[in-house]
């Protein structure tokens, strides 16, 4: 008889689509999931996966399964967040396990303070923070809700505008960067140009400087590249950077405000399925509050 557990062991391997990163989700070593999607498939009569050595890839079949057992799952994270996240007659602490996915700018600069917030009042809370140089696939569960910046365009989502956020030019101080001429004279820190995920990330476009001498995925590296560049200032690196995430760069200063200054948004994005969790709609009040008085906060440091 097929069980839920099996289904478990179904959903990791779709989602991983390897044997190997899939038994540390699932807490077994590689050949027992292996033991396990055979089974599986012998006792449903189908093939679920194609093999190979690059890994597990669903069939036509698989991908049909993982969508209704993806539906399941979810339907049961309901039920049983509903029990662990309210009490009889009063609201009780949050618990159970919470997972975010963000871009790794949010990640690094504002949730680890906002979740620690969260996670004081909440002392039975175990809340995961998920960064990505990517979308976070809400459909494939990969995080419970997300933080993007820009609103999704498909899917069974629901889209909350978070809070407008700014980014500025930034350079060590005791640099002079006089105009945007000056730039092509500088090094210049940023996005690899061909892992800009989202279109609004794409700071450097117009600006007319030179080509990227440092280029990372990763806003967090990027800073630590500026950070470490600022002691030389016969070759300074400049860049672009949020200025929620200036207070952690001491070394660093604004510079051409009035010629380079961005402005984004974050979005908080949720499974519509999951709207009727009380559970995940309070996390989600929570989370929201908390970014726009962080990103405020921080803000106001560098004002």
């Amino acid at each position: 008889m097929t069980r839920w557990d099996d289904m478990r062991v179904f959903l990791a391997v779709a989602r991983t689509e390897s044997l190997s990163r899939a038994a540390p989700i699932l807490r077994i070593d590689a050949a027992t999931v292996g033991r396990r999607i055979s089974r599986l498939e012998i006792e449903l009569g189908v093939v679920l996966f194609v093999k190979s050595p690059q890994g597990y890839a669903l069939t036509d079949l698989g991908s049909r399964m993982r969508d209704h057992v993806t539906e399941a799952e979810a339907s049961m994270s309901l039920a049983i967040g509903e029990a662990q996240g309210l009490g009889v007659g009063d609201q009780v602490g949050l618990t159970g396990q919470i997972r975010i996915g963000a871009p790794d700018g949010a990640a690094n600069y504002l949730l680890p303070q906002v979740c620690a917030a969260i996670g004081a009042e909440n002392p039975g809370l175990e809340i995961q923070i998920l960064a990505l140089p990517r979308v976070v696939n809400l459909s494939k569960r990969e995080a419970d809700m997300a933080i993007t910046v820009s609103q999704p365009q498909a899917g069974r989502l629901t889209v909350q505008k978070v809070s407008d956020y700014r980014l500025h030019l930034v350079a060590p101080k005791g640099v002079q960067i006089n105009n945007l001429a000056d730039l092509k004279r500088q090094r210049i820190v940023g996005y690899i140009p061909d892992m800009i995920f989202d279109k609004e990330l794409d700071y450097l476009g117009d600006l007319g400087a030179g080509g990227v001498q440092i280029a990372s995925n990763s806003v967090a590296v990027q800073v630590m590249a500026l950070r470490a560049a600022a002691a030389d200032f016969e070759n300074p690196c400049v860049g672009i950077m949020h200025d929620f995430a200036l207070p952690f760069a001491p070394e660093l200063k604004r510079v051409l405000m009035n010629e380079v200054s961005l402005k984004r948004s974050f979005y908080l994005v949720r499974h519509t399925s999951d709207r009727t969790s009380d559970r995940l709609n309070r996390f989600a009040v929570a989370l929201h509050s908390g970014l726009r008085a962080e990103i405020s906060r921080l803000e106001r440091e560098v004002a």
